[in-house]
């Protein structure tokens, strides 16, 4: 797929997989999550993410292990991806209810040549929470196997994937909100 995709529609939610596909002991879902988590799918195992770079908003480079420690969500999403925007507040309100010692939203852009629209977007929409962080050349996407916009991969404290969500969600709904909680205690 290339991105902009011609024959991406605006609005419309993509989707591969949807409902809770196998079993993760150390995440305690229930097995059937409501609201948009019951698109959130797990991983049968979890596997260790592999340490892929990204950069910051000052082009600094970092990288997935840097955040070892804390649980992750990390976000693809676009500017011009309209399910993208859509979701974009509700994870910055996510992102207020956690300290980032504990649990950080990595929101990866993938706006190369408009990537001077990713500040005043996020000015415009208010966002005061998220971080700013890019994907130069789409390497973190690839390398994480992500095809569609936007996707969200969550990651546990010992940097493991335990699942992902393709498509966009309310993330700050209760739902969501125990999915996070689960990914911060998850020790095993």
């Amino acid at each position: 797929m290339t991105y902009p995709d011609p024959n991406f529609l605006p609005g419309r939610r993509y989707i591969l997989s949807g409902g809770l596909a196998g079993a993760v002991a150390a995440l305690a879902l229930p097995a059937q999550a409501s609201g948009d988590m019951r698109l959130f799918e797990k991983a049968k195992t979890p596997k260790p993410l592999p340490d892929i770079a990204f950069q910051d908003a000052n082009d600094k480079p970092l990288r997935f292990a840097e955040f070892r420690g804390r649980a992750l969500l990390i976000n693809f999403w676009a500017t011009w991806c309209v399910p993208c925007v859509k979701e974009m507040p509700s994870l910055d309100r996510l992102q207020a209810m956690f300290p980032q010692d504990k649990f950080i939203i990595l929101p990866l852009s993938i706006d190369g040549p408009t990537k001077p629209k990713v500040a005043p977007f996020y000015k415009d929409k208010k966002l005061t929470n998220l971080g700013i962080y890019f994907d130069p050349g789409r390497k973190a996407m690839q390398g994480l196997g992500v095809t569609l916009l936007p996707t969200s991969i969550l990651v546990d404290p010992q940097g493991r994937e335990l699942g992902r969500l393709e498509g966009d969600a309310d993330w700050d709904m209760p739902e969501g909100v125990a999915l996070m909680k689960a990914a911060i205690a998850s020790q095993s």
